[in-house]
């Protein structure tokens, strides 16, 4: 049999036919091309254009109008406009050509300015053409943004990304970051109000927190300081068009300069009271004075109320002795005593005390003092929430974020994860000692004997954390839906509600577990049993666990594994999208598993001590929680678009957040060792006082 590998395969004459007749008309197009590049190039007027030059690209989602659809098309846009109009043609090149054949047929002898912006490259031969990619929606030439007057845009494909996308182009606006105009003004006032409100300002509040006498000086520092920054925003905004109408920063800078302002003014009418009431039996500084020490005593606190053992070195002095004699020396002055002290460094003797006492003599009464004193504290408290609140608007303005429909999603993102980023903080000042007082840093809760009634009955840490669990599943529920109010609610508006009822249930569920009377109620179940009765068993075996003592409620971490687990896994538009998403996600898992390593560690070893035990876990527990809650803020959509249009992908952010959370610990660390260090300091100055009388 011979090899049959020695035969030709050969085409039939049929399809060597119609492959050539492919060829020859390939060969016609491209020659119709060539001719209209030079047309074009040489700016031919009057050629009647047609798609058929253009063949459509499947593979691209390219399908061309039909010539009269297009027509109809280009006419709606050519209607009513001027020489001085604008037409922007996305994605949709027969309009174009077809704008482009009625101005050249003098129907419409205005012709407007058009743009095509396309991706096929075809089009460059027309010199209206402009490269657009739906991928990078927002990176278009600084002079097209804002400025066309009437916009067609066709998306290429019909998933919900292409479409969102493209949608952002024809909405995009010209934005403060993109406009260079007076930039040099705009980064001024960004950088000096950084420095206020992101150092300055913390400064100012633990030295008011440790009763400073250095706290009126930081106060009027700050506000000099933002005080410029305003300036420079007021000057700018003075030389720019408005270019975020009705934005809640520019409201928000002035609300919260006032509130700093006001608590300014109550620091010197404190002052002026505390020089007022000199001639008094009973000064009031004496009072707030000893109040402010008794508020910072949280971090002194010895063993001598648990059981008098004194933690002792050689040739070192024990805790116990060391904390009876600042008392001492701190709580045992008479009246006169602490309040020369304010006074000389304060106001002195002199013209304003004696005007005080001649024209203001209401100044020194107690209940106005302790109204002031009340709202003086309260602005204390809230003050670096708005601050926060101010910087992350300011980011939101500049950056022109969150306009129209996308405020629902800036707000769900931005809200959650600024939770999330507080709750980190307040983990982290856990850790470091702060509400010692309240039995919220991991050490044994003090007694009314030493903190008083109204602290002593405060609820445990994760009590709180259960109610604000509860609190924002319950009122969630009902705003998942807010965004498509009105229409049907969709498959992803029930998996968010969802979750906002997993809050509900799991935050009851922990406040249920921090209860006290609850577990008088699970114990009476057993105390009423008669097996009991009888039975001669030792007082020990009667006595309450070590762990009645302190708080083990697992609860608020399983609630955060669950979200970071969902969140991980959750569907979304892009691809950054989604790996952004489950950036924070996987944080919140880890701060979840390292509260986890927090409880089994005091289970083994509960705190015996009123001192912070500072378990080493709820470091990692701050860090994920802060760098998780920068990262669901930076999760949201505009943020997501915008990092795409300069082509940044998601290391990128999470990078960027990770540093930042990482500084931030390490400020805070500073700023609470500056409230210690401004506590000792009033101590030692008022201890040499009475050694100097």
């Amino acid at each position: 049999m011979e090899d049959s590998d020695e035969d030709k395969l050969t085409l039939s004459s049929d399809a060597l036919a119609a492959l050539q007749e492919f060829y020859t008309e390939k060969d016609t197009q491209q020659k119709r091309f060539e001719e209209l590049k030079a047309a074009a190039e040489k700016s031919h007027q009057g050629a009647v254009l047609s798609m058929d030059i253009f063949t459509e690209d499947w593979n691209a989602s390219q399908f061309w109008y039909s010539d009269e659809t297009a027509a109809t098309l280009a006419r709606e846009l050519l209607d009513g406009t001027t020489s001085e109009s604008a037409i922007a043609v996305i994605s949709a090149p027969s309009v174009f050509i077809q704008i482009k054949n009625l101005v050249a047929s003098g129907a419409y002898p205005d012709a407007p300015r058009t743009s095509l912006l396309e991706f096929d490259e075809r089009f460059s031969v027309f010199q209206e053409f402009v490269q657009y990619k739906f991928q990078t929606p927002l990176k278009l030439a600084p002079e097209l943004k804002g400025s066309f007057d009437r916009i067609i845009c066709d998306p290429p494909f019909l998933s919900s990304d292409c479409q969102t996308k493209a949608d952002s182009t024809a909405v995009t606006a010209d934005t403060y970051f993109r406009n260079g105009e007076h930039s040099s003004l705009m980064l001024s006032h960004i950088g000096i109000m950084t420095v206020a409100w992101l150092f300055m300002l913390p400064m100012s509040v633990m030295l008011s927190i440790g009763r400073s006498n250095l706290t009126l000086l930081s106060q009027l520092v700050f506000l000099c300081m933002n005080g410029l920054g305003l300036l420079l925003g007021t000057i700018y905004n003075a030389q720019m068009p408005d270019l975020y109408e009705n934005n809640l920063h520019h409201k928000l800078g002035w609300i919260v300069t006032g509130v700093a302002s006001v608590q300014a003014i109550l620091g010197l009418f404190r002052a002026f009271a505390g020089a007022a009431t000199a001639k008094h039996e009973i000064p009031i500084s004496q009072y707030q004075s000893l109040q402010g020490l008794r508020e910072e005593d949280s971090y002194r606190y010895s063993r001598e109320s648990a059981n008098d053992s004194e933690a002792t070195s050689p040739g070192s002095p024990s805790l116990t002795s060391l904390h009876k004699r600042e008392r001492a020396g701190l709580l045992g002055h008479q009246a006169h005593d602490v309040h020369d002290i304010e006074k000389r460094a304060i106001m002195h003797d002199g013209i304003v005390n004696r005007f005080l006492s001649q024209h203001m003599p209401w100044i020194a009464n107690h209940h106005a003092l302790n109204v002031v004193n009340f709202f003086y504290n309260f602005i204390d408290r809230i003050i670096l929430i708005l601050g926060f609140l101010a910087i992350t608007t300011g980011l939101v303005t500049y950056g022109g974020f969150f306009k129209g429909h996308q405020v629902f999603s800036g707000l769900a993102h931005f809200v959650k994860g600024g939770i999330f980023f507080w709750y980190g903080l307040f983990s982290l000042g856990r850790y470091m000692g702060s509400f010692a007082d309240f039995g919220w840093a991991w050490n044994v809760k003090p007694s009314s004997d030493i903190v008083g009634s109204r602290k002593a009955a405060i609820p445990s840490a994760e009590f709180v954390e259960s109610f604000l669990i509860f609190f924002y599943g319950s009122t969630n529920a009902f705003l998942e839906h807010l965004g498509g109010w009105g229409g049907e609610w969709t498959a992803t508006d029930l998996e968010h509600t969802s979750i906002a009822i997993m809050f509900f249930g799991g935050g009851l569920c922990g406040m249920l577990v921090e209860s006290k009377r609850i577990w008088d109620l699970l114990n009476s179940a057993f105390l009423s049993t008669p097996f009991h009765h009888g039975v001669n068993s030792s007082a020990e075996a009667w006595q309450p666990p070590k762990t009645y003592n302190f708080s083990l409620n697992p609860i608020p971490g399983i609630i955060i594994l669950l979200l970071g687990i969902m969140m991980s896994s959750h569907h979304q538009a892009s691809m950054v999208s989604t790996m952004v998403h489950k950036q924070w996600g996987t944080l919140l898992v880890g701060a979840a598993f390292a509260r986890g390593v927090t409880y089994i560690l005091t289970y083994l070893s509960p705190p015996t001590s009123l001192f912070p035990s500072r378990p080493p876990s709820e470091l990692v527990v701050s860090f994920c929680l802060i760098s998780g809650g920068l990262i669901f803020m930076a999760s949201a959509h505009d943020v997501i678009v915008g990092m795409e249009n300069y082509e940044l992908d998601a290391m990128f952010a999470f990078n960027i957040m990770i540093s930042l959370a990482a500084f931030l610990m390490a400020w805070t660390i500073l700023v609470l060792a500056i409230k210690g260090w401004a506590v000792r300091r009033e101590q030692t100055r008022l201890y040499s006082s009475q050694n100097q009388a």
